[in-house]
């Protein structure tokens, strides 16, 4: 069965910064897409704590952007080309729910971060410092991404889910 989540993660991390571009040029939108990624991936960790379940989300599939793009007011897919719409089917509402909370709340993402110590996928803080720690140079770069007045529809979609998770007696299997 595979476990890859990193289709998942990196269709998520797309719709994140192109629904909340980058702030400036080329390096902007590496600071910027790098940030989304981090919080794409402690969101889909947290989501998919288990070998089996990264590997039912393969198999299943995780949604596309249908609501997403609703939400955010995003151009219709009838406006694009299959090849060019198709990276959409694998965005994950829930896990860029999680993210646009972690992306918005300092202390969330630390909470996040140390819950996947309880999880099966290996991670130190350090590998997550542009979640945790930006800069003045990540936070200009990804000033979209982590306004909490433009980011608040999406992470308020599932952000109960994320508190329960990140809760006290909490369950770690999706």
């Amino acid at each position: 069965m595979p476990t890859d989540l990193s289709p998942l993660i990196a269709a998520t991390a797309r719709w994140l910064t192109v629904a909340y571009p980058p702030c400036g040029g080329a390096l902007a939108s590496a600071l910027c897409e790098v940030q989304a990624r981090q919080a794409v991936t402690v969101a889909a960790w947290l989501r998919y704590p288990t070998e089996i379940d990264a590997g039912l989300v393969t198999m299943a599939g995780p949604g596309g952007t249908a609501r997403l793009d609703w939400i955010t007011g995003a151009e219709a897919a009838g406006d694009h080309s299959a090849e060019e719409w198709a990276w959409r089917t694998w965005v994950d509402e829930v896990v860029a729910s999680w993210a646009a909370a972690l992306l918005t709340d300092a202390e969330l993402a630390g909470l996040a971060v140390a819950a996947l110590a309880e999880g099966e996928h290996t991670a130190t803080p350090v590998e997550f410092r542009r979640l945790l720690s930006p800069d003045d140079g990540d936070r200009r770069a990804a000033a979209l991404l982590r306004h909490p007045d433009l980011l608040a529809p999406v992470a308020a979609l599932h952000r109960d889910q994320l508190l329960t998770r990140l809760g006290p007696g909490r369950s770690l299997a999706a």
